[in-house]
């Protein structure tokens, strides 16, 4: 019975040996433990179990720290990835990316260390192209394919904590006065990508409650 199962399974997936999916059944989403080195492309990060797991993270942490990830598992007929976050909200955004056709991991987590969550939810929410491609290896084609796929989907990221374990959740979570804002500088002529640096700052780190208080700090500051 057992023989048969596996036997659909193959059929089903048949790029996949029973040793990769062995591997599915242990897919890391989270590790945390202490650097033990880290050169602002990938980490060697020990876990309490004595297994150190190399992770593509573009930050440089110093060795001894202890860290808290959350972990995209990529995992592929030729090995195994994975890659380090520091809130949920960007290992999903991650995984959507990847997601998309002709986009891969590498590219993926490429567009969000350079771009940032925010800048490229907004990029897509308003498709903004040209934001898109000012990640190394995105072109034309690559950024229309992201939002055409994403566009629809991008809305669910909202939904995931953007914040670590380690800091404060920020005071105000209303995207709405951001978008709002985003939409009126606009209307007065300006661009999107001098608008959306500034809203997400303001936003960060002002008490803000209407979205008149940040449009006024936002049109101060273009």
């Amino acid at each position: 019975m057992a023989l048969s199962i596996l036997k659909v399974m193959m059929r089903v997936m048949p790029w996949q040996s029973p040793s990769a999916m062995s591997l599915i059944d242990t897919m890391i989403a989270q590790l945390i433990g202490e650097i033990t080195f880290s050169d602002g492309v990938e980490l060697i990060l020990l876990t309490g179990s004595g297994v150190g797991h190399q992770v593509f993270f573009n930050e440089i942490l110093p060795e001894g720290t202890e860290v808290n990830l959350f972990i995209s598992h990529i995992i592929r007929e030729n090995g195994e990835q994975l890659f380090g976050f520091k809130s949920l909200r960007g290992k999903k955004l991650f995984e959507l990316l990847n997601s998309v056709k002709g986009v891969g991991p590498k590219s993926s987590y490429s567009i969000i260390t350079t771009l940032g969550v925010e800048s490229i939810f907004h990029a897509i929410v308003f498709e903004n192209k040209k934001l898109l491609t000012k990640a190394p290896g995105v072109g034309t084609k690559a950024a229309s394919q992201i939002l055409l796929d994403l566009k629809e989907k991008i809305g669910k990221i909202k939904m995931y904590s953007d914040h670590t374990s380690n800091e404060a959740a920020p005071k105000v979570k209303d995207y709405a006065i951001l978008e709002e804002t985003i939409m009126a500088c606009k209307e007065l002529g300006f661009k999107e990508n001098s608008i959306i640096p500034l809203a997400q700052k303001f936003f960060k780190e002002s008490n803000i409650l209407r979205s008149e208080q940040l449009i006024h700090l936002v049109l101060k500051a273009l």
